[in-house]
């Protein structure tokens, strides 16, 4: 009924070890502004994560992101010095 285009083909011929590999290394590459926010330990992690999800299609919102998670406020430590 519909045929099939040269892409759509090539995509099936490649190996699924390929994807469990590609897949997860494309979602860290994704989500990098909200991982470099956690391992800085800002206060504004959970709105760099929301906008994060539709700032991942903008080159611009991205570094914008990226920017903002090396730049922004940290959390305040809960732990008391004894």
């Amino acid at each position: 009924m519909f045929e099939q285009t040269e892409f759509l083909h090539q995509l099936n011929q490649v190996n699924p070890l390929f994807w469990i590999g590609f897949i997860p290394l494309l979602l860290v590459i994704y989500f990098i502004p909200t991982i470099i926010a956690s391992f800085r330990n800002r206060a504004n992690i959970g709105k760099i994560f929301i906008a994060n999800i539709p700032a991942g299609f903008s080159w611009i919102a991205w570094f914008a992101l990226i920017v903002w998670a090396f730049t922004g406020k940290q959390k305040k430590s809960t732990d008391q010095p004894t």
